[in-house]
């Protein structure tokens, strides 16, 4: 229900449009994101599982490992349900309180991913450029004491955008013309003068990606100087395969944020939007546990282990 005063109509409820202008592709698209869906939880929760049961995982790398599976499987879960219900829905509606809810989780998680894979960029720097410190540095405290940081940093900053989008008043239309409450389309929406909302908007978020791009880009600056000095050929490719993984993720991550920033506002890039938000939301989160397993010598020996313990009992 949407309150009026006056002549002027307060929103109290959005509709989410998500892809109900490709009417003949909706059953398509519901079979296609929900095996996304399934296959992300399998692939994170498996990675998860993996690194508890087997001991020679239990190291930095792999912890926070752990967390990124944790927040990949949490990422998707807040948006993905909703997209998959809008499909058997002639109008899928959310609340102010839902869609307010749904915006601070995936910003929350979206940063807390940003800050794991610094995090993680670091835990590599330090175990390529001064090995023999490695577990002085890296310690268990130290760890727990980063992923904490990650979260609580997230938290911060999620209620500040969200309060920044959410303070403004919405009436009129209250049709989103995406899958779930994304910021722009809602800054879109919003009956107030949102200059300075975006302002702020784009200016932490600048700060918070530019200092992330920073920190991994200098970190594998020094990890690759460290690795070209290494004079066995075996050794620079036994350093490289322990950073491939990694560096995979941070392009898939942080192209499509580049991505998205560089579309032109136009209606052709509506659509463009949608399709690097599935990617987003839905592609990365799956694939990521698929290059972490595929990719790496101890997860495949670690997943071998658990599957012959399993097969014997």
């Amino acid at each position: 229900m949407d309150i009026g005063r006056g002549n002027v109509t307060f929103v109290t409820k959005f509709i989410l449009l998500g892809f109900s202008d490709l009417f003949e592709l909706q059953s398509l698209l519901f079979s296609l994101f929900l095996v996304m869906y399934l296959f992300t939880l399998l692939g994170n929760i498996s990675i998860i599982t993996i690194i508890r049961m087997e001991p020679n995982l239990h190291t930095p790398m792999y912890y926070f490992l752990t967390n990124l599976s944790f927040v990949d499987i949490c990422y998707s879960s807040t948006i993905t349900p909703k997209a998959l219900i809008s499909f058997k829905e002639e109008q899928t509606r959310i609340s102010l309180l839902g869609c307010t809810v749904q915006v601070f989780s995936y910003v929350a998680l979206a940063t807390s991913e940003c800050l794991l894979l610094v995090t993680m960029a670091y835990d590599r720097y330090v175990a390529i450029c001064n090995p023999l410190l490695y577990t002085v540095v890296m310690t268990r405290r130290v760890c727990i004491m980063l992923v904490t940081s990650v979260y609580m940093l997230s938290i911060v900053y999620s209620l500040i955008q969200t309060g920044n989008i959410f303070s403004l008043t919405f009436c009129g239309s209250n049709e989103i013309n995406h899958f779930y409450c994304d910021i722009p389309p809602l800054l879109k929406l919003s009956c107030s003068d949102t200059y300075f909302n975006e302002m702020v908007l784009s200016t932490l978020a600048g700060i918070v990606g530019f200092l992330a791009v920073t920190a991994i880009v200098l970190s594998y600056i020094f990890i690759i100087s460290a690795i070209l000095r290494i004079r066995s050929s075996k050794g620079r490719h036994k350093a490289f395969s322990t950073c491939a993984s990694h560096f995979i993720t941070v392009i898939l991550f942080f192209g499509t944020l580049i991505f998205t920033y560089v579309i032109p506002s136009s209606r052709f890039s509506l659509y463009i939007n949608r399709v690097v938000s599935v990617v987003y939301t839905m592609v990365i989160p799956m694939v990521n546990p698929m290059i972490y397993s595929l990719r790496n010598k101890d997860v495949k020996q670690a997943l071998r282990k658990v599957l012959e313990k399993k097969w014997s009992c």
